[in-house]
C-alpha cells in the first residue's frame, strides 16, 4: 500500500470514530425506544438474565441449555419486534447501523481490505496527487491520435508525429503494466502542446486507481514547495515535504525549465533526481526543452543522471490547443492545423 504510516493511522482513526459514533447513536435510539415503550426494557433485561442462567446450566453440564436458550430468546425477540412495529418504529431501529455493512466499519473483511477502505485510500491519494480534477478528462480513454499527422516529419529523427506518439503511447502503457515489477523513468520532451502533460496524466490516473501514491508538480511549484519546507517554519507533527517527494511511488515533474533556474533549484533538482534513482522510485518528467538545452541549463551531473536513467520520448507536431481552436472556428481535423 502506498500510504505513509501517519496517513494510514489517520484513516484508521476515521474508522474508529465511525464505530464510536455508531454505538452512540444506537444508545440514543435505545433510550428513545425505552422511553416510548417501557416494556422493551423488561424484555431486554429478561434476555440478559436468561443468557446468564442458561450459561450457568451449560457449565454445569446441561447439554440442552443451549437449544432451549435459543428458543426462549427467539420468543422474547419476537415480542420485542412486535412492540416496535405496533409503536411505528422502523424495522432494524434497535440494530447497529453501519456506514459500510460489509466490513461493519472496520475497514477490513477478515485480513482483506474492504472496498470502502480501498476507495478511501484512492480518494486520499488523489487528493495528495494535486491531480484531483484534471484526470476525469485527461486519461487513456480520452486520448486521441487524431491530432498527430503522419505527414509532419521530425527533421531530427525522420519520424512522423504519428509514429512518435504511437511509440510514446505504447511506452506509457508498458510503464503502467510493469509498474509493480519496476518501471523505468520517463522523459517526455519536444514541441509545445503535443500531449506530454496529457500522457503523464494518463499514467497517473491508472496508477492512482491501483492505489499507488502519485504526486504531481509543475517544476516551478515543486521548487517553491521544497523551498518552503527548507526555509519555512517547521511543524514537528508533520512529515517533511522532502520525505513525500522522495518516497511517493511516482513523482511527476511537469514543464521542466519553466522555473527560474538558480543555484537552489539546480541543487534541489539534483537531490530529488538522485535520491529517487537510488531508492528505485520512478519519475516522469516533461519539458519543452531540447536535450541540449537541458544539459546547458542544469549541470553535467544532472544530464548524466537523466541520460543514463530515463527512457527519452521525443514528441513532435502541431500545437493541439491551436488545432482545437481552429476546429472550433470551423476548420477541419485532418491531422494538421
Amino acid at each position: 500500500m502506498a500510504l505513509s504510516n501517519s496517513q494510514y493511522d489517520n484513516l484508521m482513526h476515521t474508522y474508529e470514530k465511525r464505530r464510536s459514533d455508531n454505538e452512540y447513536r444506537l444508545r440514543r435510539r435505545y433510550e428513545e425506544a425505552y422511553s416510548a415503550i417501557p416494556k422493551l426494557r423488561e424484555i431486554d433485561d429478561a434476555i440478559s438474565s436468561l443468557s446468564v442462567e442458561r450459561g450457568r446450566q451449560l457449565l454445569d453440564g446441561d447439554g440442552s441449555a443451549l437449544s432451549s436458550l435459543k428458543s426462549d430468546i427467539q420468543k422474547l425477540l419476537s415480542k420485542k419486534y412486535a412492540l416496535l412495529r405496533e409503536n411505528h418504529f422502523p424495522e432494524g431501529y434497535l440494530e447497529m447501523h453501519y456506514v459500510c455493512g460489509d466490513c461493519q466499519d472496520t475497514g477490513y473483511i477478515g485480513d482483506r481490505k474492504c472496498h470502502c477502505l480501498e476507495k478511501a485510500i484512492i480518494n486520499l491519494l488523489y487528493e495528495q496527487s494535486n491531480l484531483n480534477n484534471v484526470l476525469a478528462s485527461e486519461n487513456f480513454s480520452t486520448f486521441s491520435l487524431d491530432y498527430y499527422s503522419p505527414g509532419h516529419i521530425d527533421p531530427k529523427t525522420g519520424r512522423s508525429s504519428r509514429d512518435a506518439i504511437e511509440a510514446a503511447l505504447k511506452a506509457c502503457h508498458d510503464f503502467v503494466d510493469n509498474f509493480a515489477s519496476g518501471s523505468d523513468n520517463l522523459l517526455l520532451y519536444g514541441d509545445i502542446g503535443v500531449g506530454k502533460t496529457f500522457l503523464s496524466h494518463c499514467i497517473a490516473k491508472e496508477l492512482l486507481e491501483k492505489s499507488y501514491s502519485v504526486i504531481y508538480f509543475s517544476a516551478s511549484r515543486l521548487f517553491e514547495f521544497l523551498a518552503k519546507d527548507i526555509f519555512g517554519k517547521k511543524d514537528p507533527s508533520k512529515e517533511d515535504a522532502h520525505s513525500h517527494i522522495y518516497n511517493c511511488d511516482l513523482l511527476i515533474v511537469d514543464d521542466l525549465g519553466s522555473e527560474l533556474p538558480n543555484t537552489f533549484t539546480v541543487s534541489q533538482f539534483f537531490m530529488v533526481l538522485n535520491e529517487r534513482i537510488l531508492r528505485r522510485k520512478p519519475m516522469i518528467m516533461s519539458t519543452n526543452l531540447t536535450l541540449e538545452k537541458i544539459k546547458g541549463l542544469y549541470s553535467e551531473r544532472i544530464f548524466s543522471r537523466i541520460s543514463s536513467s530515463f527512457t527519452m520520448l521525443r514528441l513532435t507536431g502541431d500545437d493541439i490547443r491551436i488545432q482545437k481552436k481552429l476546429l472550433s472556428l470551423g476548420g477541419t481535423n485532418d491531422g494538421t492545423p
